[in-house]
């Protein structure tokens, strides 16, 4: 029987775990390069990828036991050479892989965006894509493993890797391409909030029955390096045995640790502005870098009174021209306790600022950084609160962060909230993924749920041209929420026409919170809950005798496949042809 592997593909760290039929699911320490020639296991590997050139760091440098000399670094030594080359660092690759806003299979990070500045430092520098960067990271997880275990390579055995609930299906099959890239060519997706709980029930074996009963709601709060995740899991009581239920998923919410660094780098900004010190655009990403580090201290389990940070010089006094500050932890624990997480009301819902006219295509960040009122409008929206929550990310490793999630749940909720006491932090992810899959041999609690949400596809409605005004579009149902990974729906047969040998556009729609809607179900575009995803633009053949325009009857069969994404097929009535609709990568010329 093969064995089983867990993998986080975090943000700011990824990690590997294994399990088998008789096994527990346990961590596996990850090989890398740690300084300059210098090699060790560490617990995660850092999700950093450097980019530099031989002149900044010879390749015999970067060697792996299981490789020659290297062009590029991933890991640890990745993450602390790249604070002193921001330019050649690739970082929150997991952040980009979710960004509608541009090619993310375009070679776009190192990202300059705007800043012309570094155009110069960063020229002949290499360029990846955001799948390309996350492949790299899923490739060296999967060589550290083989050179471990040269008898049980990696492809050869059951490999779950894990997701946001709030991953878009876009995103979803993006990563599976990683994947396949990287050299997986079967893996099986996870929702990170249900991993983190997978991680808690085997960590507590039988005795999770006695923490939580029927009733009881779970929150599971997932503050990580790029994204917040927000899950409700119900206890149930079925024949008299205990089952849970993933009930309710958040939205997508790119807020976590980066932001927290971004916070921590302009109160560093402040103190060398109003002491004449000025940055460049290197040296301000070199100090978003350093910032992290400090962050991780700063809310540590033993934090310092203060953390010095140091930025390099440019020109011919480098050393001499280093710029240094202190961040104290006075500081760093009231601008993010009080900033990212600040006591308000239940009924508050995240503030949302008009976006500019104009704005650089850089990660869509939320507006608001309050965790507390995404928290609130999360609770509020699906009406239920929790009994007990469950935290997870690294972010939420800080003590104090987990002690304000607790004060308001306990405030909104007018009684006691527990706190489930889970698995590492930085492991629990890729631990109940591995877990997962003996879950999936028949083996412990499954928790059910399926699709997180309800998707639907656009149909332009038949209707004679008015001037100024588009055909309406309705919304059509082709996955209810819920929907178990490997079923297929076929749905009513509705007369429904699908145009070949053009290129078109389809548009689709998700909810979270229309439980209700079945396959099938035909709704207004505008219906509250429903929010549109990216169009899909796909040129559908003509093939055989048919000709390009024409308008072919079909039939609609929608199916979640084995890996968690999503298919939409179109079946021709007359039987010849057979078309198949999915949120895959966005084809750019």
């Amino acid at each position: 029987m093969t064995r089983i592997l867990g993998i986080d593909l975090g943000t700011t760290n990824s990690a590997l775990a294994v399990a088998g039929d008789d096994q527990p699911a346990r961590a596996v320490p990850v090989s890398q390069v740690t300084g300059p020639g210098e090699v060790a296991e560490r617990p995660t590997l850092p999700s950093f990828l450097l980019l530099a050139n031989d002149q900044e760091v010879p390749t015999a440098q970067l060697q792996l036991p299981w490789s020659g000399p290297m062009r590029y670094a991933v890991g640890t030594f990745a993450r602390e050479r790249g604070a002193e080359l921001p330019h050649r660092l690739v970082s929150s690759a997991k952040s980009w892989l979710c960004n509608p806003a541009i090619d993310r299979t375009a070679q776009v990070l190192p990202f300059r965006g705007a800043q012309r500045e570094l155009e110069k430092d960063m020229e002949g520098g290499e360029r990846v894509s955001p799948v390309n960067a996350s492949a790299r990271y899923l490739a060296h997880l999967r060589a550290a493993w083989d050179d471990a275990n040269p008898d049980e390579p990696a492809d050869e055995q059951e490999v779950l890797v894990t997701v946001p609930a709030s991953f878009d299906p876009v995103a979803r099959e993006l990563t599976v391409v990683a994947a396949r890239e990287a050299g997986f060519d079967r893996v099986t997706l996870l929702e990170e909030p249900q991993a983190a709980f997978y991680a808690y029930l085997a960590a507590k074996g039988d005795a999770w029955r006695k923490e939580l009963a029927p009733g009881d709601v779970v929150l599971v709060c997932d503050v990580g390096g790029g994204t917040t995740d927000f899950s409700l899991i119900e206890v149930a009581s079925e024949d008299g045995n205990l089952a849970v239920e993933r009930i309710a998923v958040g939205d997508h919410i790119l807020l976590g640790g980066d932001n927290m660094d971004l916070a921590l780098a302009a109160i560093a900004t402040k103190q060398l502005t109003d002491a004449g010190k000025t940055l460049d655009a290197l040296q301000q990403r070199g100090l978003v870098h350093a910032c992290r580090r400090a962050k991780e201290t700063l809310l540590g389990a033993k934090p310092p009174k203060s953390v010095p940070i140091s930025i390099l010089g440019r020109g011919s006094k480098v050393i001499g021209g280093t710029l240094k500050v202190d961040i104290t932890r006075e500081q760093a624990e009231g601008f993010l306790v009080d900033g990212f997480f600040p006591v308000v009301e239940l009924a508050t819902i995240a503030q949302r600022r008009r976006a500019g006219g104009l704005r650089e295509m850089g990660l869509p960040y939320a507006h608001d950084p309050a965790i507390t009122r995404h928290l609130a409008e999360f609770l509020s929206r699906f009406g239920r609160m929790p009994t007990a929550v469950l935290f997870n990310g690294g972010v939420m490793k800080a003590a104090k962060l987990q002690a304000r999630i607790v004060e308001v749940l306990r405030t909104w909720c007018g009684r006691d909230v527990r706190v489930l006491a889970g698995a590492d932090l930085d492991l629990a992810v890729a631990l109940g993924a591995a877990h997962y899959g003996v879950v999936r041999r028949g083996k412990g609690v499954r928790i059910r749920g399926g699709t997180a949400r309800a998707y639907y596809i656009g149909i332009e409605s038949a209707m004679p041209a008015i001037p100024g005004f588009s055909p309406p579009v309705k919304a059509l149902c082709v996955a209810p929420q819920g929907l178990e990974e490997g079923s297929t729906v076929e749905l009513p047969d509705d007369e429904l026409g699908l145009v070949v040998g053009e290129t078109s556009v389809f548009r689709f729609f998700a909810a979270a919170t229309r439980k209700e809607d079945a396959a099938g179900a035909l709704i207004d575009a505008d219906e509250d809950g429903l929010v549109e995803l990216d169009p899909v633009e796909k040129l559908v053949a003509a093939d055989g005798e048919r000709k390009a325009g024409e308008l072919v009857p079909v039939k609609l069969e929608a199916h979640v496949t084995e890996v968690g994404t999503l298919e939409l097929w179109c079946a021709a009535r007359d039987g010849r042809g057979r078309w198949k609709l999915e949120y895959s990568v966005r084809e750019r010329e």
